[in-house]
């Protein structure tokens, strides 16, 4: 067949053809396929997964640019190449950094289930909405994050590691008036409340309500950066917000968003139920296949 002579006159060409492979080889291979993977895995947790699909946007274009012979966009990125490496390495200074520490605690590769262990249960959400509840009848303000998929560890560097059992009292005792933990946001992994007292960045919507102030701000502006879930307790009112994917729920109450919150658990309990059946049905077939 002519196609597979001209892959192999490729091969060829490129001193892969007929050439032998040693067991080192083979072995060399794999361990860059599973380190790639597995940094792929590390990356898509982080910001510098939204980079690296930039990065992929600019290849592709580059790549067009060079099949239509564009000379003058290929002599700019040829000079520009050497400041975009410096560019980068500054732009994902943060990641860099924290891909070290965990390197230095022997957990910098990620296991691919190790996100889904930290899920919240339904005793968790009852506990949160309790404290919700009990805020807003004395009008304590609060801010309470709840991570996904997308970490939060570099907001919560910037206020004061906790560590405790999510419970409605702990919440209440970090939010009360004129103690240490109640100025900031809480961010909240699985059932612990992991920090305290951290900063988060304002949303700058210009359709946000000029009521609204800095708090039920930077609960939108958290949840447009990452696909994390935000309540907000008003200070002045004493009414509930919910903040996901940039957009503001306001005025629930306690039954509104226990069942925001289940909303948001069954979605994932039912991703993972998908999975578990997708790989079924596939083990299945294989079945049928060899059979």
């Amino acid at each position: 067949m002519e196609w597979i002579e001209t892959i192999k006159n490729y091969f060829k060409s490129v001193g892969i053809y007929g050439t032998t492979m040693s067991l080192g080889d083979i072995l060399e291979i794999l361990i860059v396929a599973f380190l790639l993977y597995y940094v792929l895995v590390w990356m898509k947790n982080t910001r510098a997964w939204q980079l690296l699909k930039g990065l992929i946007m600019i290849c592709a274009f580059l790549v067009v640019a060079y099949l239509l012979d564009m000379s003058t966009i290929m002599w700019m990125s040829r000079n520009i190449l050497g400041f975009a490496v410096t560019a980068i390495i500054v732009v994902m200074q943060p990641e860099l950094r924290h891909a070290l520490e965990e390197l230095g605690k022997k957990a910098f590769i990620p296991t691919p289930g190790s996100r889904d262990q930290g899920r919240f249960a339904e005793k968790t959400i009852n506990e949160i909405s309790k404290a919700c509840v009990e805020m807003g009848k004395v009008k304590t303000g609060a801010l309470i994050v709840i991570e996904q998929n997308e970490t939060l560890k570099d907001y919560e560097r910037t206020g004061i590691e906790v560590d405790g059992l999510v419970t409605s009292q702990l919440l209440i005792n970090i939010f009360e008036h004129n103690t240490p933990l109640h100025d900031g946001a809480v961010i909240i992994r699985g059932n612990r409340v992991t920090s305290a007292t951290c900063y988060l960045p304002l949303s700058d919507n210009l359709s946000l309500s000029k009521e609204l102030g800095t708090r039920h701000r930077a609960g939108v502006g958290i949840s447009e950066v990452t696909d994390s879930l935000t309540i907000i307790v008003s200070e002045e009112t004493g009414k509930i917000s919910v903040a996901y994917e940039g957009k503001l729920e306001r005025n629930l109450d306690g039954e509104a968003l226990k069942n925001r919150l289940k909303q948001l658990l069954n979605d994932e309990n039912n991703e993972k139920k998908n999975r578990r059946k997708w790989g079924r049905s596939r083990r299945k077939n294989e079945k049928k296949d060899i059979a």
